[in-house]
């Protein structure tokens, strides 16, 4: 097969304002299993969205923006669900950026030959696919933009609102989650950001710089956690709609300890859901439960609950419910990232 005939149908990305899930989600709360805990989950969202002293965390791991829940986390930026993100480099930049340069995912099949995608240059995530042509072009996409910067470490935050600025005069897809971050003033945050196209974009950028005996940009994963602490502090309140685990659950959990490292007192994080297919059974602390979070004073357990099920099939109806419900009418806007403006 030819490579155009593998990248021909794109990944929809779910519309929450278009699906009114409350009738589901009301219906899902007289249920059992997985159903239950998914209505759990959104009532604790409300909560969230309800608590005027709350400051709402959206972490993502995984591959849910490729599979086609991007909009759904622009949606909650845009109707100010959520005042901070902390994510992979992945969602962030593979997915998201991305597409913002005018890219696609494609529907593929889990089935494929991977030996045959690799000889026509195609990524497989699961049964989506991307094309490593493209992909490449976001790494040097991340290089161009490096390069026009003042040579220093960066925080991650910093870095990806700097990625922002850049897409208002050049993405080709208006609604990327970076940009609207950008213009809504919600800090993104990735704690590994050397962990995707940005990882290779950055090491082209360094090379080329010492080949020139120049300085170059470098990240800084502790000004990261720094900074996510400051918001952390300065919020007081806070809530984790948590998808996936990784180091994203972590790091936005372990905020509450660093600040008691900085010699200030912060209540734990007082709401907390989280979508995952982990198995805590070997120890594995990021796919940790909740409950157990609360042993190293990191969540508190009055409002809690995990959903044990593949985020793409619960994450559209949690969402779209809070959208509906419209409780977030009445939120007041955080815009965190003014915390670092100069």
């Amino acid at each position: 097969m030819k490579k155009k005939d593998l990248l021909k149908e794109t990944i929809k990305h779910v519309d929450i304002k278009t699906i009114d899930s409350i009738s589901i989600i009301d219906a899902m709360r007289e249920m059992s299993f997985s159903s239950r805990d998914t209505a759990a989950a959104a009532d604790i969202l409300q909560m969230m969205l309800k608590d005027k002293k709350c400051s709402n965390i959206l972490t993502l791991a995984g591959s849910t923006s490729a599979g086609g829940c991007m909009q759904v986390y622009v949606e909650m930026v845009k109707s100010n669900m959520i005042d901070t993100i902390v994510s992979t480099g992945a969602s962030i930049i593979d997915m998201d950026f991305f597409e913002a340069l005018g890219y696609k995912h494609y529907r593929g099949s889990q089935f494929a030959d991977d030996k045959e995608l690799r000889s026509l240059y195609i990524d497989r995530i699961y049964d989506t696919y991307i094309d490593e042509d493209e992909l490449q072009k976001c790494d040097t996409t991340i290089k161009k933009i490096a390069d026009s910067l003042e040579a220093r470490p960066y925080s991650s935050r910093e870095f990806i609102w700097e990625i922002g600025k850049w897409l208002t005069k050049n993405s080709k897809k208006k609604e990327s989650l970076i940009q609207v971050c950008y213009e809504h003033n919600v800090p993104i945050f990735v704690p590994a950001f050397s962990d995707c196209s940005a990882g290779f974009g950055l090491v082209m950028h360094q090379v080329e710089r010492m080949k020139k005996n120049k300085p170059y940009v470098t990240i800084d994963s502790v000004a990261d956690f720094r900074e996510l602490t400051e918001i952390k502090i300065k919020a007081n309140i806070t809530g984790l709609f948590m998808v996936g685990g990784g180091v994203p659950k972590n790091f936005a959990q372990d905020t509450v300890v660093c600040a008691e490292c900085m010699g200030i007192d912060v209540p734990l994080h007082k709401y907390a859901v989280q979508i995952t297919v982990a198995d805590v059974r070997d120890g594995a602390c990021s796919s940790s439960t909740l409950k157990e979070a609360a042993s190293w004073g990191k969540v508190d357990t009055i409002h809690e609950q995990m959903v044990y099920a593949e985020a793409t099939t619960t994450v559209p109806l949690i969402a779209s419910y809070a959208y509906h419900k419209g409780d977030w009418k009445k939120r007041k806007a955080r815009e965190w990232a003014k915390l670092f403006q100069k």
